[in-house]
């Protein structure tokens, strides 16, 4: 029994380290932020998908409005600086965006590619994102609200609806977090 005591306050003490860790980096600033968009059930887009028109998107249920809400809690309780808050053009992260911060911009190079009609702007947008983040200068952090596919293809790793993705410029993982 005392072990099991032992390996549960280290798990939550590590993972509290770790938390810490991202929120000073984050209150340093300059850092490059990351976060997928919040819960919008489903995978991919309706065949009539339309960028312009949200009826025909895949888009944010209650739980996903919530998240986004705790999202933008999470930094305004923190002190957190933001220079800009970037995002998909799609709706689920343009919601994202503007129920976690206000003020938002959209940025056609954090589209999703996910599915083949898509997939020709991938190399295109990479190269895009890299250099816009390239050229960022700001003492604060930069916010950019897109999709697992962009996320997986600059990382190389999964993520969860809502979950939080701090790097440097140079796309080096400072660590993340999931948002419930």
């Amino acid at each position: 029994m005392k072990k099991f005591l032992v390996l549960i306050f280290f798990f939550l003490s590590t993972n509290s380290f770790s938390n810490d860790k991202i929120i000073n980096s984050l209150v340093d600033g300059k850092k490059i932020v990351f976060i997928r968009h919040a819960i919008a059930p489903g995978n991919g887009d309706p065949y009539n998908f339309d960028i312009t028109d949200c009826s025909t998107q895949r888009n944010l249920n209650g739980k996903g409005r919530i998240q986004s809400k705790k999202i933008g809690k999470f930094f305004k309780s923190n002190n957190i600086k933001i220079d800009k808050v970037l995002s998909s053009e799609w709706c689920r992260c343009k919601d994202t965006a503007s129920i976690a911060f206000g003020n938002m911009q959209t940025f056609n190079a954090l589209n999703s590619f996910y599915e083949e009609r898509f997939s020709e702007n991938k190399s295109k947008q990479i190269i895009d994102l890299k250099e816009y983040i390239k050229n960022w200068e700001s003492e604060k952090n930069l916010i950019l609200v897109t999709h697992y596919i962009v996320i997986l293809e600059i990382f190389d790793i999964g993520v969860s609806s809502g979950e939080i993705i701090v790097s440097n410029k140079n796309f080096e993982l400072i660590g993340s977090f999931e948002t419930m």
